[in-house]
């Protein structure tokens, strides 16, 4: 009899709200609305955050993660997620969910899984309030501290069928720290360099490769910034060789977490080649471990340890750099490689703040982005011709106007300060360029000299997506449809970034402005699908409408729009979207007023 087989596993188990009522009123709309939900929002949460999806029921899910915090990250995302798609819905029609997850011993029976730990989560559920999460306590001993929610303790539950008390905590979360709430949906729309739609990509006309995060193994969860830190800059590093295809740095992150199979990876981001590896650091001593595996064919190009000083870091990182172009790129001149290995400071507690600040600025709050500016001054304080940081705190300062927080006059007048000063201290850096160039793009409304220094980027880096992201908004400022190719440029070296629908926004204005208007409808649709209560898809959803005569639809929309923002009028559409060509503004004025929006 063969050994059963075990594992331990954080297990998420959902279920949908009085499901039997909600059929008895409308059978096939309700299986469609699950089942829509489920594609658009359960199943991009589950890509970006490592979940395997064991089993369906007709109203709920069984779900898999590794690690207990991905696994109460996509929780609170995906319930965040269904909390907008009700948004507007009357109580009785809403889909809502209760959640339950439990971090427990499994017994794994092929692609199934079953157990106690399958039990608890199961029971957790129920325990759950409509919209909410119940979590165990091993969860809450491997979650506290670690993600943005209050845990109130219920206490120990009596849970059927489970013999002992289990003790639970209800999760609780303030809905402004998970603005972002879902990640693009898995498949994309066709962009350049695709074979079918979301992939699979074709691979580049050169040496393509991704790096995946690597592990921190330093006994240490508080260095795993330090761990994402190194691998941003060796994907910097490798950007900056033009003869080499580098995925961002968002898609790749998206495997963080996980053990994915690398053909795997390969095919999905359309690379040739796959970078892993490990970083320990302990006291002084740092020690990096890395493998460049053959996508392709699964095997091993190479795989090598490099030790050192933490003081060598840069050198470390170097190391790792040039071995990964010498390898894939054999006949590469040295100066190309030397290029790629350019230090962003020699100051060690500047770079870490630096990491630091970078890491807070990925979370997209006012409160965290108000500590990377602290951090970033900080670094600027130890290290001052520093030009990334003081390019990333006038970043925090664009980040605050296009997310509609608060921004004064002193902060903006700041902001083109600090871009300023980056671009004097450094003029080769893609980030630098490129951040410096939105900032005052946008920022200062210097939108010609700021496309500039973004297209100086991108002849530094053409792997640069920011840069690229950058571009086709300062063209599309401009009323060039252009704007479309930087757009997909942009989606094709970062297809599995989890705010891409930015780049999705940019590609439905190009159309509008191209006076596409299906095509416009289409793009806008798609972005609303995943942020539905964004100003300016829905603003182009419903001037699109209705220029193509479907004033109905076009003035529902304008509805939503009011009912989201009272204070949008035709007479100043130009506080929200900042454009340099006033007939932009003029084709969306012309289809909103027709759509109803007041003057």
């Amino acid at each position: 009899m063969p050994q059963e087989q075990r594992r331990l596993g954080a297990i998420v188990a959902a279920d949908v709200v009085g499901y039997s009522r909600l059929i008895g009123r409308d059978e096939s709309g309700t299986v469609s609305r699950v089942r829509q939900n489920r594609a658009e929002r359960l199943d991009p949460v589950l890509a970006r955050h490592g979940g395997r999806l064991v089993k369906l029921t007709g109203d709920g899910a069984l779900i898999e993660f590794a690690s207990a915090v991905e696994a109460l990250n996509a929780s609170i995302e995906f319930q965040q997620s269904m909390a907008e798609a009700n948004w507007g819905v009357p109580p009785e029609s809403a889909l809502l969910f209760r959640v339950g997850l439990h971090l427990g011993d499994l017994i794994v029976d092929g692609d199934d899984l079953y157990g106690d730990g399958v039990n608890v989560a199961a029971r957790l559920e129920g325990a759950a309030p409509p919209g909410g999460i119940v979590i165990s306590g091993t969860v809450h001993e491997s979650v506290a501290g670690r993600v943005k929610a209050a845990l109130e303790d219920l206490g120990q539950l009596e849970l059927k069928n489970i013999e002992r008390p289990v003790h639970a905590y209800l999760v609780k979360w303030d809905p402004q720290d998970w603005k972002e709430v879902a990640a693009a949906p898995p498949v994309q729309p066709r962009v350049e360099g695709s074979q079918s739609p979301g992939g699979p990509f074709s691979l580049p006309d050169k040496p393509s490769i991704a790096v995946l995060p690597f592990q921190n193994i330093s006994g240490d969860p508080e260095q795993e910034y330090f761990a994402d830190g190194m691998v941003d800059d060796i994907i910097t590093g490798l950007s900056r060789t033009k003869r080499i295809f580098v995925i961002a740095r968002n898609s790749s992150f998206a495997y963080k977490g996980r053990s994915p199979d690398i053909r795997q990876v390969g095919r999905e981001l359309g690379v040739r080649y796959v970078l892993e590896g490990s970083v320990r650091r302990a006291a002084s001593r740092m020690r990096i471990a890395g493998q460049l595996i053959d996508a392709q064919t699964g095997l091993h190009v190479w795989a090598d340890r490099f030790e050192g000083d933490i003081a060598d870091i840069f050198e470390l990182q170097d190391q790792v750099t040039a071995k990964v172009v010498a390898s894939i790129v054999p006949n590469l001149e040295l100066a190309e490689i030397e290029r790629a290995g350019r230090k962003p400071t020699n100051n060690l507690e500047a770079y870490d703040y630096f990491l630091r600040g970078r890491l807070s600025t990925s979370r997209f709050t006012v409160e965290d982005h108000t500590q990377a500016l602290e951090y970033f001054y900080k670094a600027i304080a130890l290290a001052p011709s520093f030009a990334l940081a003081y390019a990333r705190a006038a970043a925090c300062f664009v980040d605050r106007q296009s997310w509609g927080w608060p921004v004064s006059k002193n902060d903006m007048q700041e902001a083109e300060r600090l871009a300023r000063k980056a671009v004097e201290l450094d003029r080769t850096d893609p980030w630098v360029l490129s951040t410096a160039g939105y900032a005052l793009a946008f920022i200062g409304g210097r939108v010609d000299e700021g496309q500039a220094l973004i297209r100086q980027s991108i002849e530094h880096d053409p792997n640069h997506f920011l840069g690229w992201t950058a571009l086709g908004w300062t063209t599309l400022s401009n009323g060039d449809p252009t704007a479309l190719e930087c757009f997909q440029r942009a989606a094709r070296l970062n297809p599995l970034h989890p705010f891409l629908y930015r780049v999705h926004n940019g590609i439905a204005a190009t159309h509008h402005v191209k006076g596409d208007y299906p095509q416009a409808l289409d793009w806008s649709s798609k972005v609303l699908a995943v942020q539905p209560r964004l100003l300016l898809p829905l603003c182009l959803k419903a001037s699109a409408l209705a220029h193509m005569g479907r004033l109905s639809e076009a003035r529902v929309t304008c509805d939503i729009i009011r009912t989201i923002e009272p204070r949008v009028y035709l007479s100043d559409l130009s506080k929200h979207f900042a454009v340099a060509r006033k007939e932009i503004l003029d084709t969306l004025k012309e289809g909103l007023r027709l759509a109803g929006l007041p003057e």
